[in-house]
């Protein structure tokens, strides 16, 4: 860090957008959608939910319920994605590029939060992908194997070899964002990948390794998968997101999840940094002393990707203490955030 960033009382950028946004539906996404608003001019959504959103007019019906739980007067863009699955049929694509969908989901079966309709082999959806490079349509991945030989924090990388290499062999013009990437190897094969690809990367991964999940008892609010690393990788994430770039950029993957289910015997995946997304951001950035990296990470690389404009307003982040609130209403239950009851550095001014 530098005696100048250390100083520093308040930084204006850009109005950013999250890449990687969970927000379930009903009374749930009510709770969390005026946190993602706040900060974030626009955010791609993710499509597992139960049923999956796998058309067009799917698609268009979860906007439309997103659109009406939006608190009076924001000016938040959803953009929609369809959830790809062993049977998704070719001529679907056309279909949601004209509906306004802006990308197309690969999760793995298994590997994460609802993801039992994901693809069981990427060569099924040959045809879709197909269908997807004519129409410019990107696909994100999910990256992981879900091979059960293969070690949990191995699997990241273990995708990359069997099914990224060939993807990209085979498809060479389809964008493809590897999205939340959380290693080494996964940070190196972005950086010397061709310009169709990207990645996202999340606040928790840049702060965190693995150790934080078993600091002090187990710590399911910091469960997430792909899961953390070690610090080998956190430390390869944080060099890639404060580089400059412009193949890395913001997904907060927030991920919400009832406190209940998050602290029950079997814990669900995920964290839910959407209430101080961008005061965690700055605290990486501003722990590797490259604050002035983060706008473009935040607000420009990901437009630039999706051929996008750049937002016209802007947020300030201010030096400012204050402290996240321990739990927050989520329909009739109670979510917890990521770093709840704790003191932040950073706060966003409203």
């Amino acid at each position: 860090m530098t005696p100048t960033e250390h100083s520093l009382a308040s930084l204006t950028i850009t109005r950013p957008d999250d890449w990687h946004l969970h927000l379930r539906d009903g009374a749930a996404m009510a709770a969390v959608l005026p946190a993602t608003a706040r900060q974030f001019a626009r955010a791609i959504v993710m499509p597992n939910l139960r049923p999956p959103i796998t058309s067009a007019a799917a698609a268009a019906a979860y906007r439309g319920r997103i659109l009406a739980a939006l608190p009076a007067g924001s000016d938040f863009t959803p953009l929609m994605t369809i959830y790809l699955t062993d049977s998704l049929a070719a001529d679907e694509i056309a279909r949601a590029a004209e509906a306004g969908v802006v990308a197309v989901k690969l999760y793995p079966a298994g590997a994460t939060t609802h993801s039992d309709a994901g693809v069981t082999d990427i060569r099924h959806t040959w045809p879709v992908l197909e269908a997807m490079q004519r129409a410019g349509l990107p696909l994100l991945v999910h990256g992981e194997v879900t091979d059960p030989a293969v070690d949990i924090f191995d699997r990241e990388a273990v995708f990359i070899d069997r099914v990224m290499v060939p993807l990209r062999r085979d498809f060479p013009e389809l964008k493809v964002v590897f999205e939340h990437i959380t290693t080494k190897e996964a940070a190196q094969y972005v950086a010397q990948a061709g310009a169709h690809t990207a990645a996202t990367i999340t606040a928790h991964h840049l702060l965190y390794n693995r150790n934080a999940i078993f600091l002090g008892g187990l710590r399911p609010h910091y469960y997430c998968l792909p899961v953390l690393k070690r610090e080998l990788h956190r430390q390869a994430l944080v060099a890639a997101a404060t580089s400059g770039s412009d193949r890395f950029f913001l997904g907060t993957d927030s991920a919400p999840h009832a406190a209940a289910l998050k602290e029950a015997s079997v814990c669900g995946a995920g964290c839910f940094t959407a209430l101080s997304a961008l005061e965690l951001y700055a605290e990486a950035f501003e722990a590797a002393g490259a604050l002035a990296q983060l706008e473009g990470f935040a607000s420009h690389h990901g437009p630039a990707f999706y051929g996008l404009p750049r937002n016209l307003g802007t947020v300030t982040l201010a030096r400012q203490a204050w402290a996240l609130p321990e739990t927050l209403a989520f329909g009739e239950t109670v979510l917890k955030p990521l770093r709840g009851g704790e003191t932040l550095a950073w706060r966003q001014l409203d």
